[in-house]
């Protein structure tokens, strides 16, 4: 007798799923456009600044597998992912809320290492939740309707710096130090993104309720594996060495597609600072003004990034995911290039449109390549270790970015930004290379994976 399908559950249903992830979002958001702009009115180098950001790979490259690993074999009240979704947004909103007071730098980096640890225990559970919930037919609209929570919640966090200063909020560093020397603008927008995060997350926690775990064993696409008694590391391991074929072709691609992000996220802001707004003084009045048109970028391209999510699935069903993921990735690479030759501000927004597709793609279609290749029951810890292929080049970028733009770049950040255009052309190439699933090769994996237990 054949296993079932898992049934298609309604729109809402996916929405009500995918919708914590908005407020995710607003942590996220508020990190990648203000951070560098914290770190340096605290009195952090442009060399020092990707060091410091070093706390957001390492922090998911520890947290995602455990946190995989464990809600895998997780069931409570709550549900098997739901937990943690709740805990790490608690965690989250708190360190948002504190990282604008830091008194001193070393505060400040030590409350991102929290903040990313703390988004990293909710994100990887709500990506395994879409593969757990949905069959393979619908997964590419869950995790694109991911993507379009993803850009709303950025959009709005992301602008809000600016919607304040336009709205009478000072905006002003000049005179002070330490903490007073972060504007009230910036303060208030991650208060507001604290309680946009607790909100959201609570939505998705109430509104979604999960399969139990034999139930989910007994669909179709569970691709049950004997189960084998040892400890975590021991069984961390072995899953490692019987890693999805797909997995290991989407891991260059996520390198090069993640060293351009975050080039990009370390250095917009000081390269649209002195490039468009002449100023490298992160006390000035221009610094500023620069710092908050760079969260006005943030949020158009995160906002496209929305309207993409709408678009990709249309992609994919003309184009397939491969080809599809190549197109956005290059579109990402001439966003980045372009700001080597746009010297007016206003025109960067047309680059963040193409940025836009880029980042909807990134954060939708490798998942949708890879969930349908691995196994149910470890959907939570693949899930957690495909995020090695993300952290790790931010890794390598937090080392390298300092010690490139004082030899290469002549401490010019806008040239970093180029080197994310590049890593986008290459990352595109490589997706190429990447096996779609088929019927075929399911029934081969699920064969793999009972040979390697």
């Amino acid at each position: 007798m054949n296993a079932p399908t898992k049934p298609l559950v309604s729109f809402w249903q996916i929405w009500n799923m995918c919708f914590g992830f908005m407020g995710l979002q607003f942590g996220f958001a508020l990190q990648n456009a203000n951070v560098s702009r914290i770190f340096q009115t605290l009195g952090a180098g442009l060399e020092q600044v990707p060091v410091l950001w070093i706390a957001a790979p390492f922090s998911g490259l520890i947290v995602q597998p455990i946190v995989g690993y464990l809600s895998d074999r997780t069931w409570t009240r709550l549900g098997r992912r739901r937990p943690y979704f709740l805990l790490g947004a608690v965690l989250a909103a708190a360190a948002l809320f504190l990282m604008p007071r830091s008194p001193t730098l070393w505060i400040a980096a030590a409350l991102l290492w929290v903040l990313d640890a703390s988004i990293n225990i909710s994100m990887e559970p709500f990506r395994a939740l879409v593969g757990d919930q949905l069959g393979s037919r619908q997964r590419p609209t869950g995790y694109a309707l991911q993507s379009f929570f993803i850009g709303i919640g950025a959009v709005v966090a992301s602008t809000l710096p600016w919607i304040l200063a336009r709205a009478g909020v000072s905006n002003d560093a000049a005179g002070a130090s330490g903490a007073q020397a972060i504007p009230d603008t910036v303060r208030l927008a991650f208060d507001i993104g604290a309680g946009a995060m607790l909100a959201a997350v609570a939505w998705t926690v109430i509104r979604t309720r999960e399969y139990p775990p034999q139930t989910l064993l007994a669909f179709d696409d569970a691709l049950e594996t004997p189960q084998v008694h040892s400890g975590m590391l021991a069984s961390i391991l072995r899953d490692l060495a019987a890693m999805p074929p797909a997995m290991k072709r989407l891991a260059p691609v996520q390198f090069f597609s993640w060293l351009a992000l975050f080039a990009m996220w370390i250095y917009t802001t000081a390269a649209v600072a002195q490039v468009h707004f002449g100023s490298t003084d992160p006390h000035s009045e221009a610094f500023n003004r620069g710092a908050n048109w760079v969260g006005v970028l943030f949020g158009t391209y995160n906002g496209c990034a929305a309207l993409a999510a709408a678009v990709i699935p249309v992609m994919v069903r003309r184009l397939g995911l491969r080809l599809s993921h190549l197109i956005n990735l290059w579109l990402g690479a001439l966003a980045l290039l372009s700001f080597l030759v746009i010297r007016d501000p206003n025109w960067l927004l047309l680059s963040m449109l193409a940025m836009g597709f880029a980042w909807a793609s990134i954060l939708s279609l490798p998942y949708a390549l890879l969930s349908d290749s691995v196994p149910a029951r470890k959907m939570g810890f693949y899930m957690g270790v495909f995020n090695f292929f993300i952290v790790i080049p931010q890794v390598i970028a937090a080392g390298l970015l300092g010690f490139l733009l004082r030899t290469l770049f002549g401490g010019a950040p806008v040239y970093a930004l180029a080197l994310g255009g590049l890593c986008f052309i290459v990352a595109g190439v490589l997706t190429l290379r990447v096996p779609v699933p088929g019927p075929t090769r399911r029934a081969a994996l699920s064969r793999h994976e009972q040979s390697t237990t």
